[in-house]
This record gives structure tokens, sequence and C-alpha cells, in this order.
């Protein structure tokens, strides 16, 4: 019993972390990008994100003008993750401090950086599904701006087939091959 209900808070704590870190890198994406903001789909992010990344401005600044508190809170989130799994899973004094530190570190790094591969074709996804249905939704704008830098380059090489842009399914293979990697 105590086993599935160490599953269920893990369960708990994993999606509404991963479903924040989303939020959080969509944010920090949105301003990398400079996607607008004042539509619902940036109000939406911004009132559910103000609550980690306002304290965060306030002792961390932008680096190199890009929004670091939005940034490390995603990454921040990730580690609580691994710090409640690493928790609940070994006894006390089971690890090494030193080594578990280690290792919460670059498997936040790696949670962080695979949750910003998943978000982009996540991106690529929503993108090709609103061009199809409606092109003039509020959404497709600040989507098109966080995957177009990613786009073109491929859409300078690849040309459309009757019309049919494939960019989109080569740039999700290639992000597949970097989750590989990852």
């Amino acid at each position: 019993m105590a086993n599935i209900l160490t599953q269920a808070i893990l369960l708990i704590i994993d999606s509404l972390a991963g479903f924040f870190s989303v939020l959080l890198l969509m944010r920090f994406f949105m301003q990398v990008f400079r996607a607008p903001f004042n539509n619902q789909f940036g109000s939406f992010i911004v009132k559910l994100t103000n609550w980690a990344v306002i304290p965060l401005r306030r002792v961390l600044p932008p680096v190199f003008g890009l929004d670091s508190a939005s940034l490390l809170a995603a990454y921040l989130l990730q580690a609580l993750v691994l710090v409640t799994v690493v928790s609940l899973h070994s006894g006390p004094g089971a690890l090494d401090p030193a080594s578990t530190a280690i290792l919460i570190v670059t498997r936040s790094l790696l949670a962080t950086l695979r949750l910003c591969v998943y978000l982009f074709i996540g991106l690529l996804i929503v993108q090709a599904i609103i061009s199809w249905f409606s092109p003039h939704s509020p959404l497709y704008r600040p989507i098109y701006q966080m995957t177009y830098p990613f786009l073109q380059p491929l859409r300078r090489i690849i040309p459309p087939v009757s019309g049919i842009d494939l960019t989109p399914l080569i740039a999700i293979l290639l992000a597949q091959i970097i989750l590989l990697l990852l």
C-alpha cells in the first residue's frame, strides 16, 4: 500500500512540475524569439508562471537580455522532482551526498533539455494542426515565431512537394534524434 501511495505522490509531483516547467520554458522561448505576449496564450502563460518568475527576477537579473528567471525556475522544478524521487526511493544514508548532488544537478539539466525538445516537437505539431484548421487563431503567430528560426534553414534545403511543406516533419525527426542523444 505504501508503494502505491509513493507512486501516486510521485505522479502528482512529476505532473505538476512538468506542466509548470513547460509553461516556464514557453515563457522563456516566447521572450527569446520575441513572440507577442499580448494575446490570450501569452497572458495565460504569464499569469500561471508569475509565482515563480517574479521572486527570482528580484535576485537574478536577465543574462544577455534573456529571461534567466524563467529558465532557472524550470530547471529548479526538475531538480525538485529528482530530489523527491531520490529521497522517496533511498533510505537515510543510502547515497553519498556529493554524488547525489552531482546526479541531481546533471539529471535536472538533462531533464530540462529534454523538455525543451519535447516542447519544440509539440509546437511543431500544434502549428501544423492550426495551419490546417484555423490559421488566423491567436495561437498561430506566437507559435510560428518560435518555430520559424528552426524551420527556415530546412526550408532553404528542402523545397515544398506539391505545395506541402515537409520541413516540420524533418524537424521533428531531427528533434527525435536529439532526444536519443540526451
